[in-house]
């Protein structure tokens, strides 16, 4: 009888799987840097810093007629952090980056619940984060609609802690739902909206975002949840070899950790791009983030892009808005970029930035310096190499601004990479036209 059990249950997998879609895939990608000066300026007679770090990834998918899974796991190490005969990882590199399930609820609707990425549009204020070996992801509840062009996303999420002051309980905390956080991208509750439509050669769409904080009061021992409202919307214009893609927020409520009101806080972005030949791309474009108004003691116009790709954007030196220059003096980034295609698999971006401060500095100073960007990508059968390069040369301001003299700081602001990628498919279960 019991083997009869096995064999009804191995005819039952095998019968799920072959009406089903089962994808297992995988990521390696070490990537070595040389920091000299990278997201902040490095002194005069300090040595640069040097290492290896990897991501490996294994991701498994599963696709049935009304519903779908998804499960990334990953680990994120540098080289040599764990000691070789300790037989427990004490740096925790170990992590779920996602797992959620996607339910089919009618033609165009669904709902996704779990741990996912968030990337919409050019990542400017959603994005995957991918550049980090961590990546970024959200825990929430989202009701997706599709139909013809026009898509729409609302999320929910609220996050809670294991330990409360209740006692942890499987997740839940026995009394109240205090969940205090000291930073701008750990929050407690948040609402989203997200809706596109796409024309023939243009598309449109509009965020809202609320996320909430969590302060106490200690003196009435009282606790409440700091909200920042954010609206935006991102146009994207692309026809024959030209394109134009622009962004408008802007951001009202409370600073994250409830020191101060935000208003009047902004961002307005415009790129163009030209396809000049088969083998050259030619880009140019301008943004704008407001900064905080230091005569102003009651509020701040810093805006804050805290979900997105920030690394995408101002430079690939991190300077602004990659866990720094959060509610300072802003940013103002005119940059050009030429993109060449080199061979069938090889390309080589070359970008150049100049910026300065939306606000000047005590000094009067608003000029920050300009950045010299190169990326070279080649690629080969199963796999790609990238190889990075970026300058930095100061202005006066920036000196000002990371709170270093100029004789006091190295001569040379530098920072180069390589990392190799490899995306192994191990098992597709699809079935080929």
């Amino acid at each position: 009888m019991k083997k009869q059990y096995i064999f009804i249950s191995l005819l039952f997998l095998s019968i799920q799987f072959t009406m089903a879609q089962f994808t297992l895939d995988g990521q390696f990608r070490p990537r070595a840097e040389y920091r000299n000066g990278f997201q902040t300026l490095i002194p005069d007679g300090a040595d640069a810093g040097f290492a290896i770090n990897t991501r490996t990834r294994l991701n498994a998918g599963f696709k049935a007629e009304t519903f779908k899974v998804y499960i990334s796991l990953q680990d994120v190490s540098v080289w040599g952090e764990n000691p070789q005969i300790v037989p427990v990882d004490d740096n925790n590199s170990f992590s779920l980056f996602e797992a959620w399930a996607s339910l089919k609820l009618s033609e165009k609707w669904s709902t996704k619940l779990g741990r996912q990425v968030l990337s919409y549009d050019d990542q400017r204020f959603f994005g995957g984060l991918d550049w980090a070996q961590q990546g970024r992801n959200h825990d929430l509840a989202l009701i997706q609609y599709k139909g013809g062009k026009f898509v729409l996303d609302v999320g929910l999420a609220f996050n809670q802690d294991l330990d409360g002051l209740g006692g942890p309980l499987f997740g839940f905390q026995n009394i109240g739902t205090e969940y205090p956080a000291n930073n701008p991208f750990q929050y407690k509750t948040m609402q989203h909206l997200y809706a596109k439509h796409s024309w023939e050669d243009f598309s449109a769409s509009l965020l809202v975002v609320n996320y909430g904080h969590q302060n106490f009061d200690e003196e009435e021992n009282a606790d409440g949840v700091n909200s920042l409202l954010t609206l935006g919307t991102h146009l994207n214009y692309k026809k024959g070899k030209f394109g134009a893609a622009a962004n408008a927020f802007l951001q009202t409520g409370e600073f994250f950790n409830g020191s101060t009101d935000v208003g009047g806080a902004y961002l307005l972005g415009l790129d163009l791009n030209y396809q000049a030949s088969s083998a050259v791309g030619l880009g140019i474009g301008v943004e704008l983030i407001s900064g905080d108004d230091v005569d102003t003691t009651d509020k701040t116009e810093a805006f804050l892009p805290t979900f997105g790709t920030n690394h995408k954007f101002n430079g690939f030196m991190d300077y602004f808005y990659v866990g720094n220059h959060v509610n300072t003096i802003g940013l103002f980034d005119i940059h050009a970029s030429a993109n060449f295609k080199l061979g069938e698999k090889a390309s080589l971006l070359a970008k150049v930035l100049n910026f300065s401060g939306d606000q000047d500095l005590p000094s009067g100073e608003n000029a920050l310096g300009t950045e010299i960007d190169l990326v070279y990508t080649q690629g080969f059968k199963g796999f790609s190499l990238k190889v990075g390069y970026s300058h930095l040369f100061p202005a006066d301001g920036m000196y000002e601004l990371k709170g270093i003299t100029e004789d006091a700081a190295a001569d040379t602001q530098n920072w180069a990479w390589a990392m190799l990628i490899l995306k192994p498919k191990f098992l597709n279960t699809a079935k080929k036209d």
